[in-house]
């Protein structure tokens, strides 16, 4: 769900009471547009915080990629290359037991957090620079 919408449902119950409220047409008009504006504001406190967050996990994966350690370095795709196997063996019946549900979900939230991490690497710096223009 996005994060506009979860602010419009939050703002949506009190526009409507402005709507009830017996006042000039004006005035209403001027109540939402307040509303309006304090929703933006809030949505953009949010994709500011978002991006933050995005940004400090990119600079953990970015400190491991160049750290000192081969480990500290190559884990995450060591991990991930054995879940691969680890897939692999399961779907063929190569294992003596199958893959439990937690560990289906463990593999999803690993490939997420390594795709989208990686790709965070690439994109934050990218729309942090354009952020700060404006």
């Amino acid at each position: 769900m996005s994060v506009w919408k979860i602010l419009s449902g939050l703002v949506e119950p009190v526009t409507e009471l402005i709507d009830d409220l017996h006042t000039s047409d004006e005035e209403r008009l001027q109540v939402k547009a307040r509303l309006f504006d304090m929703q933006t504001a809030m949505a953009s406190k949010v994709l500011d915080y978002e991006a933050r967050l995005i940004e400090a996990k990119t600079q953990v994966i970015t400190a491991e990629a160049k750290g000192a350690s081969w480990l500290q370095r190559n884990w995450r795709p060591i991990t991930m290359l054995t879940f691969l196997v680890l897939v692999v063996a399961d779907t063929f019946g190569l294992t003596e037991f199958r893959l439990a549900t937690e560990a289906w979900a463990l593999l999803q939230i690993g490939l997420g957090g390594y795709v989208v991490g990686r790709s965070a690497e690439k994109i934050v710096p990218k729309v942090t620079e354009v952020m700060r223009k404006d």
